[in-house]
């Protein structure tokens, strides 16, 4: 996966704009910044099975919910968790979760892939929904963001809005370049291999099941990093993060942004939320309005948002060469 000087330019400017954003940014649009970047993390996380291994599920809420609710169920509930022991295990419940459920949801493919995923995510909504392990349809509130304490040397404060922000932007850049790092890798070429011929790749000598395992256990565990956060942010967890609306909405960022970029996938997942956000103001039929925008771009974007400078510059030079 290569990227060219203008899209690196891009990103250091972005990366600029979201370190000084907290100086000129009123709180709601600081808060509103860190959940666009935790949801682009979300959405970076389905990619890589989307639009690197070909694989569609319609169940990686399951792992997002699973971390967020593993957070507000090991963190105390009148003291503060230690950051460096909760987000971890929180990860890791996650992961585990990835695991098992890939272990039997691979041996399926297209359809039946989808279809098995869906069933899953659904289990694990109805696990948290109609037991008391998930407090029901009421979630369970956050009452304390973790902290980062080692020993008694509290490194920085997650309840102050700014520190926090700052703090998912450095998760942010780190899985960024953990994404860039394996797609670059042998690994990474073998999942592209695979989702373009899979039958090619087992013949000459891969085993496809590992690597699509491997995937689906790293995309599991960075849905699970997000859904930390997404719980930290916003202080109570709902049976409603694992449903298979989320899952549908975190696929509807990708295609939105781009699918088999992580680039695309931020930008789907940052314009989702201003949209969605844009067109609540607007009417109370939103949902109506983002339809025709996900529609527009399959349409006339097949390539996502991503695409569009690259449409643009065709359109302008064909312009160019009919006069």
């Amino acid at each position: 996966m290569t990227m060219s000087r203008p899209t690196m330019a891009l990103l250091l400017a972005v990366l600029a704009g979201l370190f000084t954003f907290p100086f000129y940014g009123g709180e709601f649009y600081v808060e509103m910044m860190a959940e666009m970047m935790i949801l682009g993390i979300f959405a970076m996380s389905l990619d890589l099975l989307v639009g690197f291994t070909g694989l569609v599920s319609l169940g990686h809420a399951a792992f997002f919910g699973i971390a967020a609710y593993a957070v507000a169920l090991i963190s105390p509930e009148y003291d503060p968790a230690n950051l460096w022991l909760v987000m971890p295990a929180a990860i890791l419940a996650s992961a585990l979760a990835a695991l098992v459920i890939g272990l039997l949801v691979l041996r399926t493919k297209g359809i039946y892939f989808i279809m098995v995923t869906l069933a899953f995510t659904q289990m694990a909504f109805y696990l948290f929904h109609d037991t008391a392990l998930g407090g029901g349809s009421d979630g369970i509130y956050l009452n304390f963001r973790p902290e980062p304490r080692l020993g008694e040397w509290l490194a920085f404060d997650l309840a102050e809005g700014h520190q926090f922000f700052y703090f998912v932007l450095i998760v942010l850049v780190l899985v960024y370049g953990l994404l860039v790092r394996v797609l670059r890798s042998p690994f990474g070429r073998v999942l592209v291999g695979i989702k373009e011929n899979e039958h090619r790749m087992r013949s000459l000598g891969y085993a496809t099941f590992r690597y699509k395992l491997g995937a689906f256990v790293l995309a599991g565990a960075l849905a699970g990093t997000a859904g930390f956060l997404y719980a930290v942010l916003f202080g109570f967890v709902t049976p409603e993060l694992l449903s298979w609306h989320e899952s549908g909405q975190v696929l509807m960022m990708v295609i939105l942004g781009g699918m088999g970029s992580p680039v695309g996938a931020l930008i789907g997942a940052g314009s989702m939320v201003a949209l969605e956000e844009s067109f609540s103001m607007l009417t109370k039929h939103w949902q109506l309005l983002m339809g025709l925008v996900i529609v527009a771009v399959v349409l006339f974007l097949p390539g996502g948002l991503i695409g569009l400078p690259g449409r643009l510059r065709g359109l302008l030079l064909k312009g160019g060469g009919d006069d």
